[in-house]
């Protein structure tokens, strides 16, 4: 599955809310935003539109790697 394009950050924030992620706290344009589910984990999303690909796939990598899921699983799960 293929990295969605033209993702903005609050689409990004709105999707991950499905793992439990919400926002903590905000400097600027970055958001920080914090899940309990697997632990703690936090992960900061740039309010920017669009994403970068390079950016969207780091954070996505993360996210994966911390629910023990595959970046493809992720994806599907999430959009």
């Amino acid at each position: 599955m293929k990295i969605p394009r033209n993702l903005t950050g609050k689409d990004l924030i709105r999707s991950v809310k499905k793992l439990g992620y919400l926002p903590t706290r905000q400097s600027g344009s970055h958001i920080r935003l914090s899940t309990s589910m697997n632990g703690e984990y936090h992960i900061t999303i740039p309010n920017h539109s669009p994403l970068k690909v390079g950016t969207l796939s780091a954070i996505l990598n993360d996210i994966a790697m911390h629910h023990g899921l595959s970046k493809a699983e992720l994806i599907n799960l999430i959009f």
